[in-house]
C-alpha cells in the first residue's frame, strides 16, 4: 500500500512542477516580445530611408512623414543629400533642418542643372531654334574622337599601342539610341598584325583601355607605317555596322622620349576603298520545273592584295536570301597566292516560293587567313532590288529561264 500512496504523490508534485514551468515560459514570452526593439535595420543611401524588418509588409510608403517634408527634399538639389550623409545621428536618421534658398549667397551647393536652366532663360526662342539645328547638324557630321597612345619599348624592340577609349558615338540602335562598340585596329601597308577591342555594351562613351604589344618591327621602320582603326558596333542578327575609321601615318612622330598621348576626329569610311575590289564572274540559271536556282562560280580577277606577299588566298560564300533571311549557304574552295582565282564550282539552291521576286544571292568573295577572322575582299548582290549590273543580271535570269547566262560584275567594299 506504501508504494502506490508514494508514486502518487510524486505524480501530484511532477504535475504541478510542469504546469508552473510553463505559465513561467509563457510570461517571459509575452513581456520580452513587448519590449522587443530591432535587431538591424537597413539604410537607403540614396534616399536616406531608415527600414526596418517589421514594417516591410506594411502599407505606409517610406519617405518623408507629412507632404512637407516632402516638397522641401524635392526643393533640394540632389548633390546636398551626398554632403548630409553624415549629419545623421546614431540611429541613422538626419536631423530637421531648413533647406536655403536658391537666392542665398551659398552658390556653390547649387547642382549646374540650375545654372543650366537659367542661361536657357535668358536666350530668345528664335536663337533657341538655331542652336539646336546647328547642334543636331554638328551630331549629324561628327562620329566622336579617339584617344590613344604610341610607345616604343627599346629593349624587347616592341612597338606598344594602347587604346584608351572613344567618346560621342554615334546611336547605331535606333531602338535603344546606343551601340555595342568595338575598335579593330591594323598596321599598314602589309596588314600583318589584326586585332581588336573587347565588345561593350549598350555605350557612346567606351573605355577599351586595352594594349597591344607588337614585337619584331624596328624602330626604323616605324616611319614607315600607318594605323587604321576601324571603329564599330557589333550587331547579333547582321553584319556589324561600320560607325568610322581613322588613319594615322606614323611619318614624323617621335617615340623615342617615351609615351605619346594622341586623340583624332573619328571620320567617314572611305568610299574609294570600293574601286578596285577587283570581279567576280558568275553564271545563273533559274529552272521554274523543279523551282530550283543553279549558281556557277567561274572566275575572279584583279583581286586586289591583302597578305605580306602581295597576293590574297581568295575563296567565294555564297548566301540565298528570301525576304531579307538567310535560307541556304555555300563556298567554294580556297585558291591559294593568286588575284586571278579560276573556281569553276556549281551549286543548287531550292527556292521556298513560286517566282524569284523575294529571293536574292549574295557573293563575299574572302581572303582565307589562318591567324587571324577570314577578310572580305569584295561584295556582290543580285536580285530584283540590285543597281547596276546586278539588277540586269538577275532581270535577264528571271526573263529566260532555263538558260545559264554568264556576266562579269565589279566588286564593291565588303
Amino acid at each position: 500500500d506504501e508504494i502506490p500512496t508514494v508514486v502518487g504523490i510524486f505524480s501530484a508534485f511532477g504535475l504541478v512542477f510542469s504546469v508552473s514551468l510553463f505559465a513561467w515560459i509563457c510570461c517571459q514570452r509575452k513581456s520580452s516580445k513587448s519590449n522587443k526593439t530591432p535587431p538591424y535595420k537597413f539604410v537607403h543611401v540614396l534616399k536616406g530611408v531608415d527600414i526596418y524588418p517589421e514594417n516591410l509588409n506594411s502599407k505606409k510608403k517610406f519617405g518623408a512623414d507629412d507632404k512637407g517634408e516632402a516638397k522641401n527634399k524635392s526643393e533640394m538639389p540632389k548633390n546636398s543629400l551626398h554632403l548630409d550623409l553624415e549629419k545623421r545621428d546614431l540611429n541613422g536618421n538626419f536631423p530637421k533642418t531648413t533647406t536655403k534658398m536658391q537666392g542665398s549667397p551659398d552658390l556653390e551647393n547649387s547642382s549646374p542643372k540650375h545654372f543650366a536652366e537659367r542661361k536657357k532663360d535668358s536666350v530668345s526662342p528664335d536663337s533657341l531654334k538655331s542652336i539646336a539645328s546647328l547642334s543636331s547638324e554638328d551630331k549629324q557630321d561628327k562620329l566622336g574622337t579617339l584617344f590613344f597612345s604610341l610607345e616604343y619599348n627599346f629593349e624587347k624592340k616592341a612597338f606598344v599601342v594602347n587604346i584608351k577609349e572613344a567618346r560621342g558615338l554615334p546611336a547605331m540602335d535606333e531602338q535603344s539610341m546606343t551601340s555595342d562598340p568595338y575598335i579593330k585596329m591594323t598596321i599598314l601597308p602589309e596588314k600583318k598584325h589584326k586585332v581588336k577591342t573587347r565588345v561593350l555594351r549598350k555605350t557612346l562613351d567606351p573605355a577599351f583601355d586595352e594594349t597591344f604589344t607588337f614585337y619584331g618591327i624596328p624602330y626604323s621602320q616605324i616611319q614607315d607605317l600607318t594605323l587604321h582603326f576601324m571603329v564599330l558596333s557589333f550587331d547579333r542578327f547582321s553584319r556589324d555596322d561600320v560607325i568610322g575609321e581613322v588613319l594615322i601615318p606614323l611619318a614624323g612622330i617621335e617615340l623615342s622620349e617615351g609615351r605619346l598621348l594622341m586623340d583624332r576626329e573619328i571620320i567617314k569610311r572611305n568610299v574609294r576603298k570600293s574601286s578596285g575590289r577587283g570581279e567576280l564572274l558568275v553564271s545563273l540559271c533559274y529552272q521554274s520545273t523543279t523551282n530550283t536556282l543553279t549558281v556557277v562560280v567561274l572566275k575572279a580577277r584583279h583581286l586586289p592584295k591583302s597578305d605580306v606577299s602581295g597576293l590574297s588566298d581568295p575563296y567565294v560564300k555564297v548566301n540565298l536570301y528570301h525576304a531579307k533571311k538567310r535560307i541556304s549557304k555555300k563556298k567554294t574552295h580556297v585558291k591559294k597566292c593568286t588575284p586571278n582565282a579560276v573556281f569553276n564550282e556549281l551549286f543548287v539552291f531550292d527556292i521556298p516560293c513560286e517566282g524569284l521576286d523575294d529571293i536574292s544571292i549574295e557573293f563575299l568573295v574572302l581572303d582565307s587567313d589562318r591567324g587571324s577572322r577570314n577578310e572580305v575582299i569584295g561584295r556582290l548582290t543580285l536580285g530584283s532590288s540590285a543597281e547596276g549590273t546586278g539588277g540586269e543580271h538577275w532581270k535577264e535570269i528571271c526573263e529566260y529561264p532555263r538558260r545559264q547566262i554568264a556576266k562579269w560584275h565589279m566588286l564593291c567594299d565588303g
